[in-house]
């Protein structure tokens, strides 16, 4: 995929994200678009807490496996199993094999393992893709986060 149809896609991830708020609190506004060759199939973000996140929304709107699907994602897909399962660990149960991710999620419980469970898991990653924009949208959560006591 060439850097201006990737950045095209983060932009409506990251569009997404802002819909979250302000019912998505205390958790992130995190958007997340699922691309199939030039289209978005799928989009969601964050939900109310202790219901799906933005990846887990957007993979309930497809079946099956997604192996051709490419997840654009705002922040670090969570790696740990809290009020709802890992977004990191179900991308890949689903079969995606490519996703790009804006910015690490700076929480302790995470911070660079949803990417490490990606790519451990043989999914390819590329991070860093609007990162500024990523960091002004999640501005108060991120600052929250990176002080939380582990």
């Amino acid at each position: 995929m060439d850097a201006d149809t990737a950045r095209r896609f983060m932009q409506a991830a990251l569009a997404e994200g802002r819909r979250a708020l302000p019912d998505c609190l205390p958790n992130p506004p995190v958007g997340c678009v699922l691309v199939r060759g030039s289209a978005i199939v799928a989009s969601a973000h964050t939900q109310p807490p202790g219901n799906p996140h933005a990846e887990a929304g957007a993979l309930a709107q497809l079946e099956g496996g997604l192996e051709d699907v490419t997840a654009f994602v705002t922040l670090e897909p969570c790696s740990f199993h809290g009020r709802t399962p890992s977004c990191a660990k179900t991308l890949v149960e689903r079969g995606v094999k490519t996703v790009y991710v804006a910015m690490l999620d700076p929480d302790p419980r995470n911070d660079g393992q949803g990417i490490a469970i990606l790519r451990a898991a043989g999914v390819s990653v590329t991070l860093g893709l609007l990162e500024d924009q990523a960091r002004r949208d999640l501005g108060p959560h991120l600052a929250l986060k990176a002080n939380r006591p582990s």
